[in-house]
Parts: structure tokens; C-alpha cells; sequence
């Protein structure tokens, strides 16, 4: 099988037109570049930037011969309507037996324009849910005993140790639509001190941004208007007071992965919400290289990256435009140079490779989510998705992480790809930061189609750790995430030959990939 591989990564990359990793790397790196230029006003959602950002990879892929999958030519044109929360014109405040306490917005609270229109007022009391995981399926359930109807649930990050980090990501992605069904009317997410990801005036920064939900309203998670809001983490005690539980031992209780306890509090929270609504439009990108084999050309598997950025925001530094270079430009340029290697290879896939760069990804997955939805092709025919996101080459290329591989036959795809470039498998090493629902390989998974996201490997406590939490504190969702920051571009070719050789052993094995027995997304598959 090793030596299988082997033949199999030469067949791929020894094709006239690719070169060394340095060469290739360059040429990534270009592509990056040109995405993350400012003329492209950071690819915003529904803005001219990301439709010229569209034009420029529809031209890419046309050149290397690939065919239009979408619904009009090479896009799949999306109805949205567009939500801006109006902080100055909003209000919220903490009420209970000693009186009432003003919450400043955004800088106390921020409210989510995304999902669906906002409630105008909401005046309900509050109850602490714990963790707000409801996954009785493996006996743990925050909401068990708890008064919901009428309430606002509030939930602090995190969750049990002993519980897989997709399924308690899987938990948090659905727990809105889930609270809404039970008549709950609000959501509080706490975050605490020691799991901040990104710094409070950094979010409060992007507070501005438009949110975005589908015009159609029968692909909306919630039918009516549900409350979803994020508190300061130096704020959250506040929520505790007269409920006779302390924060600080709740939140060290969090960071442990312990037992969080889950009772009413003491308080109300009131809050009125004012918004602005626009109807745009944008499109996924949508392109086909057919398969090699009659018989199973028409099954396909799906290589995902997003092409929308934060686009237009808050100036940081003097700075508006959120460039979006590595999240995702660089996805979409790995795409590109993926299918350049795919199309130039001696190896030819059986089955067809489906391109989708897809839109709104920062926006709540809404791009891949209409895709698969309303699928171009058969969505029984999608036999994979393998979705690049993000993936930092900000230090060497030592090992993978691909998030998903235990969960399906995939895993064993990707770990005979490791062992023949002798890349090992590395576990997620934070689990509790909800990656595997936060990028566009969970619109397939909630399909039922086995997927991989894919990460530079690395382990909590190393060096590369502390990179790559620095890159995330100070350059994420950011100005600063433009070309002008360092890369390793050789490496990201590296990683880039990585998913090209999985794609392909995918694509030309006889089977079509599996939810493994014990997988608890297997409920999902067709």
C-alpha cells in the first residue's frame, strides 16, 4: 500500500508545468497576494471587491480546463439579506433586586445580527446552563431539570473531558435552533478569561460588520426572531450576582473540563436591538474536473475553500480593509494550485473533482450550507468534502492535522498519505475551540458526507502553540492578516501535495468513503 502511495505522490507531482516545492510555493503565494490585495477591499460578502475577487478565480480555473458547475456558468448566485445591528440606537441593561445595571453596546455586550432578523426588545430572566451541551446520546445534558420556556439561557465555553471535541462542537453549533423549538428567547455566551481566542476590543471592533441570513426563510436555523449575544469576559461576574454561585470557581471549574453546575439566576436582562436590512446577492464558485472512469465519473469529491473575507471595517491602526490573506485566500490559492496538480498529473481521478469556493463562510458557513442544500449535482453523489481553511504555514510543515479523521474511512486515507510523505497525524490539539463545526466541511457533515478540514499539525505547549495563539490574538480577523506578514510558502506546498494525494486516492479507490460504526455523525448519512 506504502509502496502504492509513493507511486502515486511521484505520478502527481514529477508533471511537466510543476515544479519544486520553492516554485510552487511561489506560485501559491501568488495567488494569495492578488486575492489579498486591497483592491479587492477584503472580499466582503455581496461588495464588488469579492465579485472581481470571483472573476479572477473563475479566470484561473477556466485556464486549467475545468468545467462550470453552478447554476449559471461557474456561479451559484445566493438571495441574502443583509443585517447590521445599530449599537448607538441599541440598549440592554441587568435587572434584579438591587437595582438595574446599564450594559454599554458593543463594549459590555455585542449582539449577533446573523440567523435571522433580531428580536426588537427582549425583557426575560436569566438561567446559567452550564456548558449548554445537549447530547443525551452519551448521557450529558445541561439543559436537563431546567426551566427554558421564556427564559434567556446563558452558557459558559468549554466542556467534559470525556466527551470528543467534534461532538461538543456539534452540541454548541445547533443549540440556538435547538433553544428556540424548547420557547427559549436568548442565548449569552460566556467565554472565560483563560479561553479568550480573540482579544474583547478586537470583537468589539467587529461588532459593525453586517451579518448576513438567507432571504428564503425556509433555510433559516430559526423561524422567529431568537436573541443571541456575547458578554465581556471581565463582565461575566456581574451575571452571578444574588444567584449564591461565584464566577471565578465556575470558570476555573471550565478550564478543567470539570463538572459545571447549571441553576436560575438572580437577574433579567433587558435589551432592545435595533437593526438596518439590505437584500444582496452573492455567488458560490462552482467547478468540475471530470473523472477518468465512466462508472464512477458521476460521484464526486468536493475540495472546499472560502473566498469571503471580513471585507470593509473598523479601522485598526489606521487600516479598513481586512485583507483576509491567510483566512482564506490562501485556502482558495491552495485550491487552485491543487487543481493545477490534479489536471497536469499522470495519475487521472476515476471519480470527478468538484472545485467549490464557496461565499459568506464568516457569515455562519451560509455559502457551503445553500450548497449543499441546493446542490448542482446530486448531493448522494458528493462522497467527500475535504475543506481548506486557515490552514497557517507560519512555521514548518511537521505533521497534519486533519480535523474529522476519526470520524470516517478518511482517516485511513489520510493516515496512508502520511505515512508515504512521512507527515504523521497530530490530534487536535484544542479541542474546545469548536473548529470542526467553524469552517464549511459541517455544511457536509450535517449532509451526511464524510469530511476532512486540515491543519498544520502541532501540540498544545510547543512552540508552534505559542505562534500560532499569538497569530490568532493579533493578526486574526484582523488588518494585519495581509501579504505583508511572514509565511512559508514552500511549506504550504508541501501540505498543498498532502490533500491532492488524498483527493486522489479518494477519488480512484473502489469504495466510496464511510461513517466509521461509532461515529456519532453516521445519523446524518443518507
Amino acid at each position: 500500500m506504502r509502496k502504492w502511495i509513493s507511486v502515486l505522490l511521484l505520478g502527481l507531482i514529477s508533471t511537466a508545468g510543476v515544479a519544486a516545492p520553492d516554485d510552487r510555493g511561489q506560485a501559491w503565494w501568488n495567488h494569495v497576494r492578488t486575492l489579498a490585495d486591497d483592491g479587492f477591499e477584503g472580499r466582503g460578502t455581496g461588495r464588488p471587491g469579492y465579485d472581481r475577487a470571483a472573476d479572477y478565480v473563475i479566470g484561473r480555473l477556466r485556464a486549467l480546463g475545468l468545467k462550470p458547475a453552478g447554476t449559471h456558468g461557474y456561479k451559484q448566485p445566493i438571495a441574502f439579506t443583509e443585517q447590521v445591528i445599530l449599537s448607538k440606537e441599541s440598549h440592554a441593561s441587568l435587572k434584579g433586586a438591587g437595582g438595574e445595571t446599564a450594559l454599554s453596546v458593543p463594549a459590555d455586550i455585542i449582539f449577533s445580527g446573523g440567523g435571522g432578523p433580531v428580536p426588537e426588545t427582549v425583557t426575560a430572566p436569566l438561567v446559567f446552563a452550564g456548558y449548554g451541551l445537549h447530547l443525551p446520546e452519551v448521557g450529558h445534558d445541561d439543559f436537563a431539570g431546567l426551566d427554558l420556556k421564556g427564559k434567556i439561557v446563558v452558557v459558559i465555553s468549554g466542556g467534559p473531558v470525556g466527551i470528543s471535541g467534534a461532538l461538543k462542537s456539534h452540541a454548541r453549533s445547533e443549540r440556538a435552533a435547538w433553544l428556540a423549538k424548547q420557547g427559549a428567547l436568548g442565548l449569552v455566551q460566556l467565554v472565560t478569561p483563560r479561553q479568550v481566542e480573540i482579544p474583547w476590543d478586537r470583537r468589539v471592533a467587529l461588532a459593525s460588520q453586517p451579518a448576513l441570513y438567507f432571504r428564503d426563510a425556509a433555510l433559516r436555523e430559526t423561524v422567529t426572531p431568537f436573541l443571541v449575544a456575547q458578554l465581556d469576559p471581565a463582565k461575566s461576574a456581574m451575571l452571578f450576582a444574588g444567584s449564591g454561585h461565584d464566577f471565578d470557581q465556575i470558570a476555573a471549574a471550565a478550564d478543567s473540563s470539570g463538572p459545571v453546575p447549571a441553576f436560575p439566576l438572580a437577574l433579567h436582562l433587558d435589551a432592545r436591538v435595533a437593526a438596518k436590512r439590505t437584500d444582496l446577492s452573492s455567488p458560490n464558485i462552482l467547478a468540475v474536473m471530470p473523472g477518468a472512469d465512466p462508472r464512477l465519473k458521476k460521484e464526486y469529491v468536493v475540495l472546499s475553500a472560502h473566498l469571503d473575507g471580513y471585507g470593509i471595517g473598523t479601522p485598526i491602526n489606521g487600516d479598513a480593509i481586512y485583507n483576509g490573506a491567510l483566512d482564506n485566500a490562501s485556502g482558495v490559492a491552495s485550491l487552485l494550485e491543487i487543481a493545477r496538480t490534479l489536471a497536469g498529473g499522470k495519475v487521472k481521478p476515476r471519480r470527478s473533482i468538484l472545485f467549490a469556493i464557496v461565499t459568506a463562510e464568516e457569515k455562519g458557513l451560509l455559502g457551503s450550507s445553500y450548497f449543499v442544500r441546493r446542490p448542482t449535482v446530486r448531493q448522494r453523489a458528493m462522497v467527500a468534502d475535504l475543506n481548506f481553511d486557515m490552514a497557517l504555514p507560519i512555521f514548518p510543515l511537521t505533521s497534519v492535522t486533519p480535523i474529522g479523521y476519526d470520524q470516517s474511512s478518511l482517516g485511513k486515507d489520510a493516515e496512508a498519505v502520511s505515512m508515504a510523505m512521512n507527515l504523521p497525524i497530530t490530534p487536535d490539539p484544542f479541542p474546545d475551540r469548536n473548529v470542526f463545526v467553524r469552517s464549511d466541511q459541517y455544511s457536509f457533515i450535517r449532509m451526511g458526507i464524510p469530511a476532512l478540514f486540515f491543519k498544520y499539525g502541532f501540540k498544545a505547549g510547543t512552540p508552534e502553540a505559542v505562534v500560532e495563539r499569538a497569530w490568532r490574538a493579533n493578526i486574526y480577523h484582523s488588518p494585519r492578516d495581509d501579504a505583508n506578514q511572514p509565511v512559508m510558502p514552500a511549506e504550504a506546498a508541501r501540505l498543498n501535495d498532502y490533500v491532492a494525494a488524498v483527493a486522489l486516492r479518494i477519488a480512484n479507490a473502489d469504495r466510496r468513503p464511510a461513517w466509521n460504526e461509532d461515529s456519532f455523525f453516521r445519523r446524518f448519512g443518507k
